[in-house]
């Protein structure tokens, strides 16, 4: 079964699905493996969140045009803040040993001491905790796989929004 033909609906609820078992990875991975996550992999994971909670939304909501363009569009943007986030992340993984930068405080330190936008700026700035890498699959770290994800996922929610259904029970009554 090709997902890409799929009705809209259906394409929807597979991408929830999909940020939910990566989610659940992330968890996983945290409790189970003992793989504490950076300031960077708590972003990534409310963008994927994000990213779910918005093709749920349109997998609930069905909508038809335009419509689906906005849930699309609502994916996209939080698709691509969490690309960003993963490409930071990525980017502090490569840096030679010498150039990363220092530890510094925990996440929620961070927002209990300082205001929100100077903590977002010191968690994109990253830390010494961020250029780590434990885990790997395939040769690829996970900000890697999350940046894939998060790609894969937003070109996936414009594929859908954009090409039509071909209902078994015919157009659609305006």
């Amino acid at each position: 079964m090709n997902p890409f033909r799929w009705p809209f609906r259906g394409q929807y609820l597979l991408g929830a699905v999909a940020c939910v078992a990566l989610l659940a990875y992330a968890l996983f991975a945290q409790f189970q493996l003992g793989k504490d996550p950076c300031p960077l992999c708590i972003l990534q994971r409310i963008a994927f969140a994000a990213m779910g909670v918005f093709f749920l939304l349109g997998a609930i909501h069905g909508p038809r045009g335009w419509g689906r363009k906005v849930y699309a569009i609502l994916v996209l943007i939080a698709g691509g803040i969490g690309a960003a986030i993963a490409g930071r992340h990525v980017w502090l993984t490569h840096l030679p040993a010498d150039q990363v930068p220092s530890c510094g405080p925990g996440l929620g330190y961070m927002l209990d001491t300082f205001p929100l936008g100077k903590t977002l700026q010191l968690v994109l700035t990253g830390s010494g905790e961020c250029a780590k890498v434990d885990w790997t699959f395939l040769g690829l770290s996970m900000p890697a796989w999350c940046l894939v994800w998060f790609v894969g996922l937003a070109l996936f929610a414009l594929i859908a929004a954009w090409k039509r259904d071909k209902s078994p029970y015919g157009p659609p009554i305006r």
